[in-house]
Parts: C-alpha cells; structure tokens; sequence
C-alpha cells in the first residue's frame, strides 16, 4: 500500500525551514521527513477496525501545509503528544474492502468518507466509555481525551491506495451520490458549519475573504443556508470571480482596487486614515468569513465587520500570528473559529454536518464536479502539487484519481 506522509520530526523540520528560502525543493528530499513509500498491507489492529480502497482524494490547503513543512512547533497543537506521523489527504472517497468481525456500521463493497480519521483520535476510535461531552454531542473534533494515547493508529490515507480505520472514523455514502459529489462533501462541509458558526439574517451583508476552494464553498453554503444575505467576495484570479459569480455571489472584489475603499463603498461605512497607514472603518460587514486566515486577512477582517459584528476565522495556518486584536473589545467584534464538521442545529433539529451537507447536494443548492478542474494519477503527485498550489493554472480542486 502506497502512501505519502509526514513525519513529526521538529529537527528535520527546522532544517527545512532554514533551506526553503534558497531550495524550494528540499520538501522533496531526504533532508524532509515527507515520505512517498509503500508500507505494506497493515493487518486490521482489532476487531472494529477496517480497510478501504481509495477512488478520488482531493489535494486540501492543510495536507500542503504540512508538505511544504509550514508548521510552526510553537502553536498549541504542537504541545500535545498527538500522532508522530501524519499521513497526508482526507478529502478521500473510498470502498471498504475488509472488516473486522466486530464492525457493525459498515460492509464490504460500502462507500465511505473521512470523518474523525484525519482529526486525530477520540473518545469512539479509542473506545472510551463514558466519552467526554464533546463526543457526546458528536464534535469529535473537540474530544477532551484526544492525547490519551488508547489503543491502535490507522495507516494510511488518501493521498495513496488506501488506508485502515476504526469504524467510527469513516462515514457512509448515500448511492444517489456520484464519486465526485461523494469525495466534495468533506470539502464543502466546512463551508457549512462556517456559515453555521455565524448564520447571517435576512439581508445581511456579508463578505468572504478569499475564494479559493473553501471560500467558494462558504458561498455556497451561505446561499443555500441563509439565501436573503447580500454576498461580497474578494478574489485574486479571474476564474475565481467567474465561479463566485456562478455560486451566488453579488458583488466580486477582485485585483488591486483599494480594498477598504471597497469595503466602505458596499457597506456605507465611513473610512479613516491615521498615521502611517493606519485606517479603520466605522460600519462595514455584518459577517466577514475569513477562508485565508493570515495575519493581514484577520487583521483587516477585523477592521472590516461593524461594531457588534463577527469574523469567522474560517482559513487556518499552523503558525503563530502577530494580529490587531483591538476591534474585538473597541468595537465589541466576535472572533469565531470553525474546525472542519461535526454537530449542528438546523431547523430546529440535531444533525451531523456532513448529513445536512448531503441534503444540500441532493437539493442542487450545492455544487460540487465542477470545482474539480484537475485530476492526477498517484504516480504524478508532484505535478498535481505544483497544480494545486499555482493558482494561475485555473486550479479550484486537485484531485487523485485511483479509479483508472
């Protein structure tokens, strides 16, 4: 079983850090802990364990993160012990292939997705009883007991042939769906629970920080979710502004136009200039979703939501950031973080993210093929990289097809 992933080696890592700015490339080489190996055919570790085959895995801004060694060993998921390998893609749809006697929630020949396998270990994969509140509620990604280092790991992932997991860290696939729409529901659920975290009202403006994969997905979701919101993106690249256009948004932002200038002109809010470059805007944005999430784009969104207003930090980095936090106490802004699916509350009723995101499929108020612009054999991995990370090839979403 082929596979591509990372491990955490914080020397390595340092050493990649230093040589980066004079040698790119030196993520692809034996000074990198990034490993493209075969590690074999691992047994199933117990007995409600299972293995899939891969048939489509998108290439996600974390995973390249991680890659291109991006992570800073001072953010506070670096304090806790964790996984010692990360192998890389969860944007995988797949078919289960084997099954432990004591799997009970899936079958041979079953399609299934990612669901808290690449968040790391919980209270269900790790077989705790009682499991802590968060798994409770079904936000495995919040799990209290993440660290307790309980039984096996699996191994494995998408950016490869296949992988292994406990049966509660995958999740079934409706057989309305296509392998596309299938492999998109990880994806565009983050889109979801980010318009969740701060539902906009009727007629509410809003604007979204980015539309690179995550920023369209938010689009749509806001659409879909709260369809009297008045939308406003800020893109980079003209097939970005063509595809927010088609996804719903009303106004697009692109190019070097002065942003808060923009800003002040949708919204009617007053704009004012300090001292070395300093400005601030009375009114603005009533939801700003931020699906960068840099120092500047925080900084800015923060600036760019009205007082009483909300920023969700939607786009991560795996590093540290020197932000102006001061418009969360002078203008009373809420500052929201969203991590990937979990439980939500929608019309009045519990419902698992991925759940809500495949009504939203079926409904055809989300769309999901035609984000998929590139597709790569596993074999031509660092050409799909590259793809994915050059935005001027009219990338949206790379993916590994296993089907052919």
């Amino acid at each position: 079983m082929r596979a591509i992933y990372v491990d955490k080696d914080i020397p390595r890592m340092l050493i990649v850090k230093a040589l980066k700015p004079v040698w790119h490339d030196v993520v692809y080489s034996r000074l990198s802990s990034v490993r493209f190996a075969d590690i074999g055919e691992p047994p199933l570790p117990g007995d409600r364990w299972l293995r899939v085959r891969n048939l489509l895995c998108g290439i996600c801004g974390s995973d390249l993160s991680l890659l291109q060694v991006e992570a800073d060993p001072h953010i506070a998921p670096a304090a806790l012990p964790g996984n010692q390998r990360f192998y890389l893609g969860h944007e995988v749809v797949g078919v289960v292939t084997e099954v432990g006697k004591g799997v009970t929630r899936h079958k041979v020949g079953d399609r299934v997705i990612m669901d808290g396998r690449f968040q790391g270990a919980n209270c269900l994969s790790q077989e705790i009883s009682p499991p802590c509140q968060h798994c409770r509620a079904g936000n495995f990604q919040l799990c209290e007991n993440a660290s307790a280092g309980l039984g096996p790991r699996g191994q494995g992932g998408g950016w490869g042939d296949g992988f292994t997991a406990h049966e509660t860290e995958v999740y079934p696939i409706p057989e309305d769906l296509t392998d596309e729409q299938a492999m998109m529901v990880e994806p565009l659920s983050v889109g979801v629970r980010a318009a969740l975290r701060r539902l906009p009202q009727p007629n509410e403006r809003v604007l979204v920080v980015g539309a690179g994969i995550i920023g369209l997905t938010v689009v749509q979701a806001v659409r879909a979710l709260s369809p009297d919101a008045h939308i406003s993106v800020m893109a980079r690249y003209d097939h970005q502004v063509e595809m927010a256009r088609q996804l719903g948004a009303d106004v697009v932002i692109k190019g070097k136009q002065d942003l808060y200038e923009a800003v002040a002109d949708i919204t009617g809010a007053k704009l004012y200039r300090g001292m070395m470059r300093n400005r601030m805007l009375l009114g603005g944005f009533d939801v700003v979703y931020d699906c960068v999430g840099s120092a500047q784009t925080t900084t800015d969104s923060l600036r760019w939501a009205r007082a009483g207003g909300a920023v969700v930090m939607v786009g991560i980095k795996f590093s540290p950031l020197k932000v102006d936090l001061t418009p969360v106490w002078y203008q009373e802004v809420d500052l929201i973080g969203v991590y990937a699916h979990g439980a939500e509350i929608w019309d009045g009723r519990p419902i698992h993210t991925y759940d809500l995101t495949i009504d939203l499929l079926r409904q055809g108020k989300l769309e999901a093929e035609a984000l998929i612009t590139h597709r790569f054999p596993l074999e031509q991995w660092r050409e799909a990289i590259r793809t994915a990370q050059d935005k001027r090839t009219g990338a949206i979403k790379v993916a590994f097809d296993y089907r052919t």
